[in-house]
């Protein structure tokens, strides 16, 4: 996300809040056999919105803040920032799950994929520390994304076509809607994105 409040998130804070919590609905720990390697946080945000996530997608984003991670978890913790997403990776790998995949995060904002708004009501947002177009992605960060999303991938036969960027879904948003104002939206870096895209194939063929 451009500033994490943004987190950069120009995201949709819904008037009501669904307060679900991590034992409401299984995470990818409870669907997968798949070793982990990387430690996993939990800390969840009270940050949803109401209704059950489809999970048909993943937006990945940057933080855009600097260190330490605590900075952007505590930010999508916060009640008043009215932003939120699924997980925050660290720069070493480490996992901050902030909510289960089917909770609705405020992450996406003014959204569209496949013929589609409100990407929060349909997709899981993965945040990155950091800002790429300052720094590229550490190989871990790219490890673990790639670790939370392939129990997810293969759960809910999410296609690689819908694993995307917050640039991208904006972009496309405001194609969809070209009379309408809102500001663009740059995020994680298309060089970044293509190495996780590449890892992520990788992964998959294994």
């Amino acid at each position: 996300m451009a500033t994490l409040l943004g987190v950069a998130c120009c995201c949709v804070a819904a008037t009501k809040v669904c307060r679900t919590s991590l034992s409401d609905t299984k995470t990818p720990a409870d669907t997968t056999t798949v070793e982990k390697h990387y430690k996993e946080v939990r800390r969840p945000t009270p940050n949803l919105g109401k209704g059950r996530n489809e999970v048909i997608g993943i937006v990945l984003h940057h933080t855009a803040e600097p260190q330490p991670v605590s900075r952007s978890v505590n930010k999508l913790c916060d009640p008043k920032s009215g932003v939120s997403s699924h997980v925050v990776i660290d720069t070493d790998g480490t996992r901050y799950v902030l909510a289960p995949p089917t909770a609705v995060c405020w992450h996406a904002g003014k959204s569209h994929l496949n013929g589609r708004d409100g990407c929060n009501n349909f997709t899981v947002g993965i945040e990155f520390q950091g800002n790429t177009l300052e720094e590229p992605l550490t190989d871990d960060q790219i490890q673990s994304a790639i670790e939370y999303m392939l129990p997810i991938i293969r759960q809910y036969n999410i296609s690689l076509t819908n694993i995307v960027t917050h640039e991208q879904i904006r972009n496309a948003w405001k194609k969809a809607h070209p009379n309408a104002h809102s500001y663009g939206k740059v995020d994680i870096t298309p060089t970044e994105y293509e190495r996780v895209m590449m890892a992520l194939r990788k992964a998959m063929a294994q």
